[in-house]
């Protein structure tokens, strides 16, 4: 009697798992987006204001916000597969509060849910890339791209499915349940790309669920240089996410879901361009020319909309999307090569915090101001912010990081 040797199955190559994990963490990021251009058809049903969709995108944020200051490193101890695919599943959740909202305390809710399944998707996502990487230029290139190209996709292909489909309320969120059903049952099937570290004892549980910024003392002198360019890309998102509709509809009289998204998927679209296009450059070149242009395309955002001139207006946000791109891109890529891989979740947790708090803080305080300061105003001294922050980077990158990268 013989017997047949049962091999594991290998259709799951490494590099099959490294596009599985980036695809997910584009749809993730697609799907944080899908919501905005319904926002207006559940205003107009519920009869909402500004003041009250502030407090859903500040909702979203925090609870994103404290996901990864909670599990963002909890990877690193448990493995990057277990995070990934129990947060999918609480983003599946969030997709079928969406559909069956009735009101606003509904949406909210579903906003909750949504930013902590993100939080604690992204963290252990981004440092799976890095683990998988087929080269060491191709993790940071994808990890920049995902979520920009994530973020415009998502809001354009909402859009058009709000303005040109059935079910407008609905549809979208069916569709993002089918995609992500789909994509959890491929990353069940990725093999596990981290070494988990494991706990000590429940002391050492709650001292990692503890809300902390966790960086390796050993990367900390190296790390606060890249700061300044990630909170002048993140700003620069917040500036079109907290503004863009108002300035399509007010200053342009734009409207409608598909320009609704427009502005956002302008940039971001860029901003994927803008990362492609510098994979090549060193981290450091990438850094400093991507966040002068940068500032140039905020320059030309503002002229354009002081003349009430759309077509400027979309080519300064080309410009500084393309800018962002490249930036985050050479941020990215420092900061893969100076986390050790097993502090990846926590390095890269603490990343995101710092990025979305760039993303979500400006944005909110531009949405109160608007109203008392108006939307000129507001939106002038918003860029110019951001203007000062590219400009920071690029003395920071220049005078401070490592001359080899």
């Amino acid at each position: 009697m013989t017997t047949t040797e049962v091999r594991p199955q290998t259709w799951m190559t490494p590099v099959r798992s490294f596009w599985v994990v980036a695809l997910v963490f584009f749809t993730v990021m697609g799907s944080s987006a899908a919501p905005s251009p319904l926002y207006p058809v559940y205003q107009s049903r519920w009869g909402f204001g500004a003041s009250t969709l502030t407090i859903v995108f500040a909702v979203y944020v925090f609870a994103l916000l404290a996901a990864l200051l909670t599990v963002g490193s909890l990877s690193d101890h448990l493995g990057r597969k277990p995070v990934i695919v129990a947060s999918l599943l609480v983003l599946i959740a969030s997709q079928v509060v969406f559909v069956f909202a009735d009101g606003v305390g509904w949406l909210i809710a579903a906003r909750l849910v949504q930013g902590l399944a993100a939080g604690a998707a992204m963290g252990a996502l981004t440092a799976a890339i890095i683990d998988l990487q087929p080269t060491d230029r191709l993790g940071p290139l994808v990890s920049s791209v995902a979520p920009a190209f994530g973020l415009g996709a998502g809001g354009i292909a909402a859009g058009l499915l709000v303005q040109f489909a059935p079910f407008p309320t609905t549809l979208v969120y069916v569709v993002m349940i089918v995609a992500l059903i789909v994509l959890t049952a491929l990353v069940v099937a990725v093999p596990e790309s981290a070494v988990r570290a494991g706990f000590d004892d429940r002391r050492h549980v709650v001292r990692v669920l503890t809300p902390t910024l966790g960086l390796p003392v050993s990367i900390r002198s190296r790390f606060w240089p890249v700061v300044p360019a990630l909170v002048a890309t993140w700003s620069l998102g917040g500036f079109h996410l907290s503004l863009g509709p108002s300035i399509m509809g007010t200053v342009f009289d734009l409207r409608g879901a598909v320009v609704g998204g427009l502005d956002i998927f302008t940039m971001f679209t860029a901003g994927a361009i803008g990362a492609a296009s510098a994979r090549t450059l060193l981290p450091r070149t990438a850094m400093t020319a991507g966040a002068l242009t940068l500032a140039t395309g905020i320059v030309v955002n503002l002229v354009g909309l002081h003349i009430a001139s759309a077509p400027l207006y979309f080519v300064g946000t080309a410009v500084s999307g393309f800018g962002w791109g490249a930036t985050f891109l050479g941020a990215m890529s420092i900061i893969g090569a100076l986390a050790p891989p097993e502090h990846r979740g926590s390095v890269f947790a603490t990343t995101l915090v710092l990025s979305y708090l760039a993303f979500s803080v400006p944005a909110i305080v531009a949405g109160v101001a608007i109203h008392s300061a108006g939307l000129l105003v507001t939106a002038t001294v918003y860029g110019a912010v951001v203007v000062a922050l590219a400009l920071g980077a690029v003395t920071t990158t220049v005078l401070r990081s490592p001359a080899r990268v």
